[in-house]
């Protein structure tokens, strides 16, 4: 058998982590390699390991022009593309199977990792993609997307009720795209624009802001004294003249009285509730009846609907999970451009 000592280095890098912040480990194997090679001349890491002295040949070499290159015991560094080198490692994986040759030392050596997050850069990507060769996601404004938002926000809450962990991973994708999507939107505006990354910056600094027991000197120990920081620094940020403001009217009606009802109480209001006749008014004293036991009458209401509906379907002789013959009907309707929705 032929004797081909030394060593493989397969260098692999992340696209999500900004080039030329490789390991330690990664430098001292290019540092030490006898010969470094890549294949692809434009690889984001070339410049970089050019600036630091590391020579690299750009050159495609095969399993067999590698294992010659090894000879005598030296060191290969490959620099791997994006994709890998899948017809390096199939042709060494043949050769150390042919059982032909002494194999060099093989390693994989991850030269730069993920940062948990990483993959929402690749979200920012594809997006920019859609927002710029779709004939449909291109034409998409704020208003037409609105109520995409919405739907896509009951459909996570119908998953988190359900307790089906696929679906509520794929329905948080589903919200997070609309978040993405209105922020590319943003980011055209002439007169004031912004970027996902404002959008980040902001939430960031709110949350810190509001949470002193975290990020500053402050004590919270209970989950009251917790809300109590967060009102009160929310108070001192919004400024608003009334403890109504800031209460999205458009929300369904049992959820607007129950955050009424709460507004008032933890602002210290003794607010009657308005007196008249027929269902409105009793439904608004079940929904402020509610929020003073703790309980969301919305969810309430949800579960005691689900519960009538499992009946009126139990009644029709439907097999219990089954699902509605109308849905794909609906979701077609909800959902016209699978690039821009999750469905």
């Amino acid at each position: 058998m032929n004797a081909y000592p030394g060593r493989v280095v397969l260098l692999t890098t992340s696209h999500r982590v900004a080039p030329g912040l490789l390991s330690w480990p990664a430098w001292q194997a290019l540092r030490t390699a006898d010969r470094v090679v890549c294949a692809d001349g434009t690889h984001p890491q070339l410049p970089y390991l050019h600036e630091a002295g590391v020579d690299v040949e750009v050159t495609a070499v095969s399993a067999d022009d590698l294992l010659a290159a090894c000879e005598g015991g030296r060191t290969v560094v490959v620099v791997a593309a994006g994709e890998g080198e899948p017809a390096l490692t199939d042709g060494l994986a043949r050769l150390a199977g042919s059982g032909r040759v002494t194999m060099p030392e093989l390693e994989l050596l991850p030269a730069s990792y993920d940062l948990p997050g990483a993959r929402l850069l690749d979200l920012v990507q594809v997006m920019d993609r859609i927002r710029t060769d779709c004939p449909w996601s291109s034409r998409q404004t704020h208003e037409g997307l609105a109520k995409y938002a919405m739907e896509e926000a009951y459909e996570l809450v119908e998953a988190i009720e359900d307790g089906d962990r696929d679906e509520l991973r794929e329905e948080l994708g589903d919200v997070l795209l609309q978040v993405v999507f209105h922020a590319r939107i943003a980011q055209e505006d002439a007169e004031e624009p912004f970027s996902i990354d404002d959008v980040a910056g902001t939430i960031v600094a709110k949350l810190v802001h509001r949470h002193p027991h975290v990020f500053g000197d402050a004590t919270a120990t209970t989950p009251e004294e917790v809300k109590e920081h967060w009102l009160r620094t929310k108070a001192q940020e919004k400024r608003r003249a009334s403890v109504t403001e800031g209460i999205p009217l458009h929300q369904p009606a049992l959820s607007l009285a129950a955050k009424l009802a709460s507004r008032a109480r933890t602002a210290g209001l003794d607010v009657a509730l308005p007196e008249g006749e027929g269902i409105g008014y009793r439904l608004l004293a079940l929904a402020a009846g509610a929020e003073a036991e703790g309980v969301d009458p919305e969810t309430a209401l949800r579960a005691a609907a689900r519960a009538y509906r499992d009946a009126i379907r139990e009644a029709e002789g439907v097999a219990p999970g089954a699902a509605p013959a109308t849905d794909a009907h609906r979701d077609a309707e909800a959902h016209p451009d699978p690039d821009t929705v999750g469905e």
